[in-house]
C-alpha cells in the first residue's frame, strides 16, 4: 500500500541527489564524446598506433559491465597507482570511459559513411588534412550521428544509477537510503521510478527538437 504521507519528505531526498545525476551525466557525455571522437576516428582513419589502443580500449569496456567498471576503478585503480579517488570522481570517469567506448563507435560508423570523395574533393580545394577533417568531415559526420548521440546521453543518465554502489550520492543512492531508514521501499522506489520517467522523457523530448531543427529527420 503506498503511503502518501511522507511523498514530499522523499521527493526532498531525491532532489538533493538529482544534482549529482545530472553533473556527471554531463560531465560524463562530454569527456565520452571526446574519447569517442580520437579512438573512433583512428579506427575509421586506420591510424596504427592509435587504432591498436583504441580497438582496445573499446574492447574491453564493451566486454565488461558498468557495475565492474565502477568497482574496479573505485576500488583496485587507487591501490595500482597510489592515488586516491573520490566517489564522484570515480564515478565521472567510469561512466565517462563506458560512454566514449560506445560513442567510438558511433564516431567510426558516421565517418565511414563520409563519401571517400569529400577526402579528395577537401585536398583538391588546397585545404590541408586537418582542415578536411574539422571542416568537412566531422560536419557531416556529426548530422548522421546526432540521434545515436542523443540515444547515448539516455543511456549515460540511466547509468548512472549504477554508481550507487560505490556511494556516489545521486538519485538512486539517496531513495535507496532513505528506504532503507525508513522501510518506506514502495514509495521510495515509486516515486524514484516516476523521477527517471520525466528526466528521461524531458530529454527525449529535447534531443527530438534539436534533431529536427538540424534536419536530421528531414526526408
Amino acid at each position: 500500500m503506498f503511503n502518501w504521507e511522507n511523498a514530499s519528505t522523499i521527493v526532498g531526498v531525491i532532489l538533493n541527489g538529482l544534482l549529482w545525476t545530472v553533473v556527471i551525466s554531463v560531465t560524463s557525455i562530454i569527456i565520452g564524446y571526446f574519447i569517442g571522437l580520437l579512438t573512433g576516428f583512428a579506427r575509421a582513419r586506420q591510424i596504427h598506433i592509435l587504432k591498436t589502443v583504441s580497438t582496445f580500449y573499446v574492447w574491453l569496456i564493451r566486454s565488461t559491465p558498468i557495475l565492474v567498471q565502477a568497482l574496479y576503478i573505485y576500488f583496485v585503480l587507487p591501490k595500482m597507482i597510489g592515488v586516491s579517488l573520490s566517489h564522484e570522481a570515480a564515478g565521472i570517469l567510469c561512466v565517462s570511459l563506458n560512454a566514449g567506448a560506445y560513442i567510438s563507435e558511433i564516431v567510426r560508423g558516421a565517418i565511414l559513411e563520409v563519401p571517400k570523395g569529400q577526402w579528395e574533393a577537401g585536398l583538391s580545394l588546397g585545404m590541408t588534412k586537418l582542415q578536411v577533417v574539422f571542416k568537412l568531415i566531422l560536419p557531416m559526420a556529426f548530422r548522421s550521428m546526432l540521434p545515436a548521440l542523443g540515444n547515448q546521453f539516455i543511456i549515460t543518465v540511466k547509468d548512472t544509477s549504477i554508481l550507487t554502489i560505490i556511494g556516489v550520492a545521486e538519485m538512486t543512492y539517496q531513495a535507496g537510503q532513505y528506504a532503507s531508514s525508513t522501510f518506506e521501499f514502495v514509495e521510495s522506489y515509486t516515486i524514484l521510478a516516476v523521477f527517471y520517467l520525466v528526466l528521461i522523457s524531458g530529454l527525449t523530448v529535447l534531443i527530438n527538437i534539436c534533431e529536427q531543427r538540424m534536419g536530421v529527420n528531414a526526408k
